[in-house]
């Protein structure tokens, strides 16, 4: 296993946590990628006794966020151990690159690591739930690590590489994709944007096929990031509460969780 770097300490209040008893606990640390990178990592625990059900939260290109760290506390409050790698800052990566670095694989991987080895995680296989280019960094690590990884929620995911030529954005997948085994639930907005909506829908059919579980959920009348858009309509706001509710169940589902969302 790499060798992990922890150099930081809770700083729940500095992030928002609550203060009372009972609350998640937000915290803050820096793990070292196998390249020798330093990874931001943010990590929310549930409240009580772990311990906890693992889960790799894998950010979109517009960076880590406000509305990035409210998801992953509300994926704690649901009952998850979260581990967040931000695999732009520690890279001085700029928000929105329109590249994939691949080098930043590395960095998520490292999350990956961080999360099996807390000692307040179930030893099993972690869920991850990924927003946008999240999505590739999860088929990307789910075939090349598919024991670890139990099931992957994907929020209008990349299922193409960014940096593949337009021939393969428009006709084709990831070959990552044909490597899966890995249970995939994809979400995404009825009005996302037609490649994202094309991908994710061969996707879904080059799962079904070889018999690997997968499902995809179009929400009517929802737009891009329809989740966290600031302009948010009354219909957004409910596919929002539907797609986490959907999300947290099939984590549990494959994840092998109790009713009480913790490990069997």
């Amino acid at each position: 296993m790499k060798r992990l770097v922890i150099a930081g300490a809770i700083l729940a209040s500095a992030l928002g946590a609550p203060a009372f008893a009972g609350a998640v606990e937000l915290s803050k640390t820096i793990i070292q990628a196998a390249d020798g990178s330093e990874v931001p990592v943010e990590i929310a625990t549930p409240a009580g006794k772990g311990p906890f059900p693992p889960l790799l939260f894998i950010h979109a290109k517009r960076g880590y966020e406000g509305d990035e760290r409210a998801h992953v506390r509300e994926l704690a409050e649901q009952g998850f151990l979260v581990v967040a790698p931000d695999w732009q800052s520690g890279r001085f990566i700029e928000r929105w690159p329109s590249a994939h670095n691949p080098d930043t694989e590395l960095d998520v991987e490292a999350g990956l690591d961080y999360l099996k080895s807390l000692p307040n995680a179930c030893k099993q296989p972690v869920g991850i739930v990924g927003l946008s280019r999240g999505p590739y960094y999860a088929i990307r690590l789910a075939a090349k690590h598919g024991s670890d990884i139990a099931a992957i929620v994907s929020y209008y995911g990349h299922m193409q590489n960014p940096n593949a030529p337009e021939p393969d954005q428009l006709f084709r997948i990831a070959p990552e994709i044909m490597q899966l085994a890995t249970p995939i639930l994809y979400l995404i907005g009825e009005q996302d944007y037609e490649l994202r909506r094309m991908n994710g829908g061969r996707a879904f059919y080059a799962l079904w096929e070889r018999g690997v579980p997968v499902e995809y959920q179009v929400y009517p009348m929802a737009r891009r990031a329809f989740d966290f858009r600031p302009d948010q309509t009354p219909e957004e706001k409910i596919a929002t509460r539907h797609a986490r509710e959907r999300a947290k169940n099939w984590l549990a589902q494959w994840m092998k969780l109790t009713p009480e969302m913790r490990c069997q």
